[in-house]
């Protein structure tokens, strides 16, 4: 129970501490813009959960994310219709290129036996190369007076709704129960009859999608997308979300709710370090030291247990 409620405890006790230490902090304009803004990176925990307790790591996130919207929006330039139905490719495009980016991650690792960390680090830099190249190092402008029509509170809404789905598939459907079994032991889950390659294979592309869906709604806030900065350490919010979070590291484990009780106290700290005047180029310290208190207390609880 302890270990369940621990994630729920943490953030009630940083919200409460924040609220009395700075007044702007409590402000409502200020949780909305907490919520809007953990959302995008939120979205691409929610997909790294099921990744993490199959056994596997995603850090091609990132970059999969900066060449997600690169495609769409050049896509949604390039075609001449009306601006619904361009807005319409750029989801659509954004959503299967981030799933063929997910896909190809999970045929390397689930077909060719290659190591996650290995392969998601090579696609990392390959998904970067790939959306510096189609944007010239640059910027891509939408040009569509629909777009921004995907910011606001749309990426928070999608996000719940994707909380509620995928926490229903890991506790009501034989998919979720087999990520968590292929986590927890392979070789046992095997010989169960469970197909392992197909299970590691889907949650690649899970997360390749909702990646994708998060890239085309960052973009849609900005009206244009960086081939150079989008995504820069989404990749590490998603894994200390998913860890702050309590899915075990090492699979067989998984909380939906627990990582989105981690995205928002890692949105918070980010606020409330701002709010403190502490420099951002600090703030990775202040991240880094909280995944690893999470990942020792993950430990502390295994050897209790």
């Amino acid at each position: 129970m302890k270990k369940s409620l621990g994630p729920y405890i943490a953030l009630a006790v940083l919200f409460a501490v924040c609220c009395i230490s700075s007044d702007y902090f409590r402000n409502p304009q200020n949780l909305m813009n907490i919520s809007r803004q953990v959302s995008y990176s939120g979205i691409i925990a929610l997909g790294m959960t099921l990744v993490i307790a199959a056994g596997g790591i995603d850090l091609s996130v990132g970059s999969l994310f900066a060449l997600s919207g690169v495609v769409a929006l050049q896509l949604m330039n390039g075609v001449e219709c009306s601006p619904l139905t361009g807005l319409l490719l750029a989801v659509l495009a954004a959503g299967a290129t981030g799933y063929i980016g997910g896909a190809l991650n999970g045929t390397l690792v689930s077909v060719w036996k290659i190591p996650p960390f290995i392969v998601t680090l090579g696609t990392m830099s390959i998904f970067r190369s790939l959306s510096l190249y189609l944007a010239d190092a640059g910027l891509v402008t939408a040009g569509n007076p629909l777009f921004r029509n995907l910011g606001g509170w749309v990426p928070f809404w999608v996000m719940a709704a994707s909380a509620v789905i995928l926490a229903l598939v890991l506790v009501e459907t034989p998919f979720g129960r087999h990520v968590c079994a292929v986590g927890s032991n392979e070789r046992v889950a095997r010989y169960a009859g469970i197909r392992t390659g197909v299970v590691k294979f889907h949650t690649y592309g899970i997360i390749g999608l909702l990646t994708g869906l998060s890239a085309i709604m960052f973009a849609g806030r900005l009206d244009s997308i960086s081939s150079t900065g989008a995504g820069l350490s989404y990749e590490l919010d998603a894994i200390a979300a998913v860890i702050i979070g309590g899915t075990s590291m090492s699979g067989g484990k998984a909380s939906v709710w627990g990582t989105l009780a981690g995205i928002f106290i890692l949105g918070i700290i980010s606020n409330a370090l701002d709010l403190w005047g502490i420099s951002a180029n600090l703030q990775g310290i202040v991240k880094g030291t909280v995944i690893i208190i999470a990942v020792l207390f993950q430990y502390k609880n295994r050897k209790e247990a």
